[in-house]
């Protein structure tokens, strides 16, 4: 008899050490799981300074943001490309910031441009060149877009207006400081490039 109170004393006193343990690894597994989730809701809180006072502001996903930041990117792109003055300077400044946006094709287009005189004639002729953004589509399935627009091309006596149609392809890359967006263009290529209307300027 006494020996079955031993026999029962030991099993419960292990059962108690099992449940003891089991529910240790449990608080301490629970407590990882808990900070770990506190540290990721940290991390998604940023500050962001208002006039030298910190403001807190919520990060959101990256990826409800995305095709925003591939519209901007493609906006920002032709922006610098097609955005030239009457200074070589400026042109090779703004050319070579937009090279960082998009592949060899982005090249391919400078140098075709320049091999035509069509910087030189900016330059000779005191033109300014500018452009607006109509609208910008985006296949997500096929990472591809098409930029629909208008140049301007601002003279002494007139301004022309063209159409601005381009196409080509988006990839995801590493954010750079030339490269904010993280986001490189690919296989870009002119559609059309019309001339719409050319108005003579009232001279005075």
């Amino acid at each position: 008899m006494l020996i079955k109170n031993i026999e029962n004393r030991i099993k419960i006193n292990k059962i108690v050490s099992l449940s003891a343990i089991g529910f240790a690894v449990f608080v301490v597994i629970a407590g990882f799981f808990f900070s770990y989730q506190m540290i990721k809701d940290s991390r998604k809180s940023i500050y962001v300074l208002d006039n030298g006072v910190p403001v807190l502001a919520k990060q959101t996903d990256v990826l409800l943001n995305r095709p925003v930041e591939y519209k901007a990117q493609i906006e920002l792109f032709h922006r610098l490309f097609f955005t030239l003055a009457p200074d070589d300077a400026y042109i090779k400044e703004n050319i070579q910031k937009s090279l960082y946006l998009i592949d060899d094709s982005g090249k391919k287009e400078y140098t075709n441009l320049r091999e035509k005189g069509f910087y030189n004639q900016i330059v000779a002729s005191s033109s300014m060149v500018s452009i607006h953004a109509d609208s910008i589509r985006l296949s997500m399935e096929q990472n591809k877009f098409q930029f629909f627009g208008k140049q301007m091309i601002t003279r002494k006596s007139s301004v022309i207006t063209r159409k601005l149609i381009t196409e080509g392809f988006f990839e995801d890359i590493i954010r750079s400081p030339n490269n904010p967006h993280g986001v490189l263009l690919k296989n870009w290529r002119i559609i059309d490039n019309e001339e719409i209307s050319n108005q003579t300027k009232n001279s005075y």
